[in-house]
């Protein structure tokens, strides 16, 4: 495991990079979770006696790198949370998809997530347990990667369902980089969570973080990429 790579801090959150492999908190593996080590690393870092309060408000799939934020007191945690009710909490992702897309798109399905397989799949309307499921997405660059064409795009989130994006993504023909599971080539799942955006807990600023992914593998020319 990496060292921590905490990006902001104040006395009601943390703003933290979450590597790719990590469960967001604890699961049946047993394996080493973010919620765990964000609470190590303040206990350490503030010589905090006790247990330590994290509030988790918000995950990422396992396989899925990029930006989370924790609440530090439950006053952070309450506030967080509504703004994610409220839809004043907006989060971006890149990812780099089959085949070459061009421009922009909007994306809207009915999706229900199989919970046997641990599976999402676009359903008509009227199944029982669909749920709608909405992004935008942006096109910001090409790459070619082991001899096939990929495209990067920004992902705008309007519902966070199970596997959103790469069902989605999947379903129109263009599965992410790495996503076996939904028809991708295999390799290190190209998801990254790269933009955070939310009113800050306790006081009226706009908090606002941007992270792209390092440029190796199916990242080497994300650099290119526009990012605006």
């Amino acid at each position: 495991m990496k060292e921590l790579k905490v990006i902001y801090e104040d006395n009601h959150s943390i703003v933290v990079i979450k590597p790719a492999g990590i469960p967001s908190q604890a699961d049946k593996t047993g394996d080493t979770d973010m919620l765990t080590l964000v609470k190590a690393y303040i206990k350490e870092k503030y010589n905090k006696p006790g247990e330590v309060f994290l509030g988790l408000v918000h995950r990422l799939d396992r396989m899925t790198e990029g930006i989370m934020v924790f609440a530090r007191t439950s006053k952070g945690a309450s506030r967080l949370s509504e703004a994610i009710r409220n839809g004043d909490f907006k989060k971006e992702y890149i990812a780099a998809v089959e085949g070459k897309l061009e421009g922009t798109g909007h994306l809207e399905n009915y999706l229900y997530k199989d919970e046997r397989t641990n599976t999402s799949s676009v359903v008509p309307e009227t199944k029982k347990g669909a749920k709608l499921a909405s992004l935008d997405y942006t096109v910001v660059g090409h790459t070619n990667f082991k001899n096939k064409e990929y495209t990067y795009v920004r992902i705008k989130l309007h519902t966070g369902r199970h596997h959103q994006i790469r069902v989605q993504m999947s379903n129109i023909g263009h599965p992410l980089y790495g996503d076996v599971k939904y028809g991708g080539t295999k390799g290190d799942l190209a998801l990254f969570a790269c933009s955070l955006k939310f009113i800050h807990p306790t006081k009226d600023d706009i908090m606002e973080f941007n992270v792209m992914p390092d440029n190796t593998g199916i990242w080497e020319d994300i650099d290119g990429a526009n990012r605006n």
